[in-house]
């Protein structure tokens, strides 16, 4: 098993370890629910270096980054960054990503964890035909989440460049917490706000002691992955290996979005067929009406008991102290207030479909 470089800083904090595709990382510190709470109402830090980091060069590497993801990456200029999905052949998903365009010829693509071999190798099967320079720099960068309506003022101190100036899904290369040339980036998986902040191993425990330094008097925690995943699926945020999948499309995962026939690319003429004649099934969002905490893979059921879906994600939701869940369902169950039952054991529990997000600010 794998450890980030802030593996033994997170021990010594007590934190609660388990494995996490392939890492050794904290779920938890306090508990999920404060520290939930703590990024929700103020600002908490997450260690994310599982995460995976490619950077594609070149004159080639836009065609290399438009042939293998669903969105038009001709949109980015340098300092944006773009959510895009990497589509595979046969109508399902490698993986969700983030695009950051650093130079005019250099790219970032931020992966999963779980997906890093997979990932390389899917991409690099299509660039023996393109020829851009890849470079699999996973091993040697970390990654800090800084979220919570607190991120901006309690950071201020921490870099010359004026954070508040950098809008949702920009980034600058700048210093931060003492250190140069660190990726600075208005994104990140909460919904509360904050950066993400790339730096070398080497630098990131200096990182790590400032952020929770200059954060101090903003009520600053260390926050794990259990309270990722609560946070992430207040927001409806989908999670490889449970929302979008091999098997998912992004029409049924409600990521048409990020999915643009303005070019070429893997499977777009199949996912342009299925855009035009509806995808059979649909992610939907749903809401207990009584107690219970709905599980992945649990059934969804009719009015009469039929199954017509599964839950892919499913927790208590700390904000809204109610089961809440993702799952997919026949499109013609799909609409938003319609009642569904999941089954919880023995019991089938009435929940009401809903839009997202299920946390509003």
């Amino acid at each position: 098993m794998k450890s980030t470089a802030l593996s033994e800083t997170h021990i010594a904090l007590g934190a609660k370890m388990v494995p996490f595709a392939g890492y050794n990382m904290p779920v938890s510190y306090e508990g999920v629910n404060i520290e939930h709470e703590t990024v929700r109402n103020a600002v908490g830090i997450f260690d994310v270096s599982h995460m995976g980091e490619f950077l594609i060069e070149g004159p080639k590497a836009l065609d290399l980054i438009q042939k293998v993801t669903s969105n038009d990456a001709t949109k980015l200029t340098v300092g944006k960054a773009q959510y895009s999905c990497l589509p595979n052949e046969t109508g399902g998903i490698v993986d969700d990503l983030i695009v950051y365009r650093i130079k005019e010829e250099t790219y970032l693509l931020v992966v999963n964890a779980s997906n890093i071999e997979k990932d390389w190798n899917h991409i690099s099967k299509y660039n023996d035909a393109i020829g851009a320079v890849m470079k699999d720099i996973s091993e040697d960068y970390s990654l800090l989440a800084i979220q919570g309506p607190k991120a901006v003022e309690a950071m201020r101190s921490l870099s010359s460049v004026d954070l508040s100036e950098i809008k949702f899904y920009n980034f600058v290369v700048g210093d931060f917490a003492g250190i140069e040339h660190v990726i600075i980036s208005a994104t990140g998986y909460t919904g509360s706000g904050g950066f993400e902040i790339y730096c070398k191993n080497s630098e990131v425990k200096q990182v790590w002691d400032k952020v929770l330094e200059a954060g101090a008097d903003f009520g600053i925690k260390p926050i794990g992955l259990a309270a990722r995943d609560t946070l992430r699926l207040e927001m409806g945020y989908c999670l490889y290996g449970n929302d979008i999948d091999d098997t998912t499309s992004p029409f049924e995962a409600g990521l048409g979005w990020v999915t643009k026939f303005t070019k070429d690319f893997v499977n777009s003429e199949a996912l342009a067929k299925q855009k035009e004649e509806g995808a059979k099934r649909k992610l939907v969002a749903f809401q207990l009406e009584e107690r219970g905490i709905p599980r992945k893979d649990y059934a969804i059921l009719d009015n009469d008991g039929n199954e017509i879906g599964v839950v892919t994600s499913g927790t208590m939701s700390p904000s809204l102290s109610k089961g809440i869940g993702l799952g997919y369902v026949t499109v013609e169950n799909a609409k938003v207030d319609n009642t569904v039952f999941i089954q919880i054991r023995k019991s089938q529990v009435p929940a009401t479909l809903v839009k997202l997000p299920f946390y509003k600010v």
